[in-house]
């Protein structure tokens, strides 16, 4: 079963994504789709940035960054949300 999704997206980016899915010999539907299944497979979403990030935000991702991959400032994995209920209050 089909379902339709609509979205807003600047008129240009549209029209370039067209275009290349036109020059991969696909629609562009089939191409969304394929990202579609890729987030529910995954879970992840993937972007690509043109130019530099601001300092600020760099600075922060960085940081954040560093958190992760030293296992700090994050919760753990809750198989309920009695058991979140409890994590939260205990903070």
């Amino acid at each position: 079963m089909k379902a339709v999704i609509n979205i807003k997206t600047d008129r240009v980016i549209k029209e370039k994504a067209q275009k290349v899915a036109r020059e991969l010999g696909m629609p562009l539907s089939t191409i969304i789709n394929g990202y579609l299944g890729q987030l529910v497979r995954t879970k992840e979403v993937y972007f690509f940035l043109e130019g530099e990030l601001k300092p600020s935000v760099k600075k922060r991702l960085d940081r954040l960054h560093q958190d992760v991959k030293e296992g700090k400032n994050l919760s753990p994995v809750f198989r309920s949300a009695t058991e979140m209920d409890a994590y939260l209050n205990s903070l």
